[in-house]
C-alpha cells in the first residue's frame, strides 16, 4: 500500500527569513523528506514555501518562522490543534540555524504528527524495566555537529526504527548519519523522553552539559492541562 502523502507549508512571519530563503529551505526539506526519511520510515511528504499564512491551502500542515514562538528556551516546537499539526520555528540571522530547527520539526511532525506516538523498549535508567518512549526522531542527535546538508542547507539527523532495538548489532543503522551508534543512545546536547507506566511519571535522559547524560524525572503529565 502506498504511503499517504503529507503536505507541509513553510511560512515566515519574520523579516529575518524572506521568501527566497523560504524557497531554498523548503527545497532542502523536500529533498530530505523524499530521499532520506521516506525509505526509512515509509512516509511521503511535500514541502512548499508560501509568502503568507493566508496563502496556505487547506490540508497543509504549516511551519511558521517567528521572531518569538512563545516557548522560552525552545528553538522550535510542533503541536496540534483539533488534530491539525503545525510547527513554530524561531527565526535567526543565520539561515543554517533556523533551517536546522525547521528540519528537526518537519521530521518529527511527519513521523509523529500528534506528539503521542509511543514505542515500548528497555529503559536507559537502571531498574525501570520496560517503558514507553515518545517517538521524537531528532531529539537524541539534534545538535548541529551531528547534522548534514541537503542542497547545501543544514538539516537535522534523525534516528531509525532500529533505535529502539534491545541490543546493538553490527552493521545496523541507528540514525541517518550514523552519529548514533547504539540503541537508545543520547548524544551531547540531545535528549530522550519516555513514560514509566508503573508510576505514570515521564522521564528524560538529557545531555546539556557535563561529561555524560543525566536523568530527569518530569513527573506525571496531564494532557488536559496542556
Amino acid at each position: 500500500m502506498d504511503a499517504i502523502i503529507q503536505q507541509l507549508a513553510l511560512v515566515s512571519e519574520s523579516k529575518l527569513a524572506g521568501i527566497g530563503d523560504l524557497m531554498r529551505v523548503a527545497a532542502a526539506l523536500q529533498k530530505q523528506a523524499s530521499r532520506d526519511l521516506a525509505p526509512i520510515w515509509n512516509i511521503s511528504a511535500t514541502v512548499d514555501a508560501f509568502e503568507k499564512l493566508e496563502d496556505v491551502p487547506l490540508g497543509y500542515w504549516p511551519m511558521i518562522i517567528k521572531d518569538d514562538i512563545g516557548f522560552s528556551g525552545a528553538a522550535g516546537i510542533h503541536l496540534d490543534k483539533d488534530r491539525q499539526p503545525f510547527a513554530l520555528i524561531s527565526s535567526s540571522t543565520d539561515l543554517d540555524v533556523w533551517s536546522l530547527t525547521a528540519s528537526h520539526e518537519s521530521l518529527e511532525m511527519l513521523v509523529d504528527p500528534y506528539g503521542d506516538r509511543l514505542i515500548a523498549g528497555d529503559s536507559p535508567k537502571e531498574g525501570q524495566g520496560r517503558v514507553s518512549f515518545l517517538v521524537e526522531v531528532s531529539d537524541p542527535s539534534e545538535a548541529a555537529e551531528f547534522a548534514y546538508t541537503a542542497n547545501g542547507i543544514l538539516v537535522s539527523d534523525f534516528y531509525t526504527p532500529r533505535y529502539f532495538d534491545p541490543l546493538a548489532s553490527p552493521g545496523v543503522r541507528y540514525s541517518f548519519t550514523g552519529a548514533i551508534s547504539e540503541p537508545r543512545q543520547v548524544l551531547r546536547d540531545g535528549y530522550l523522553s519516555w513514560v514509566d507506566s508503573t508510576t505514570g511519571h515521564w522521564w528524560q535522559e538529557t545531555w546539556f552539559g557535563g561529561a555524560a547524560p543525566t536523568f530527569r524525572d518530569i513527573g506525571p503529565i496531564d494532557a488536559t492541562a496542556g
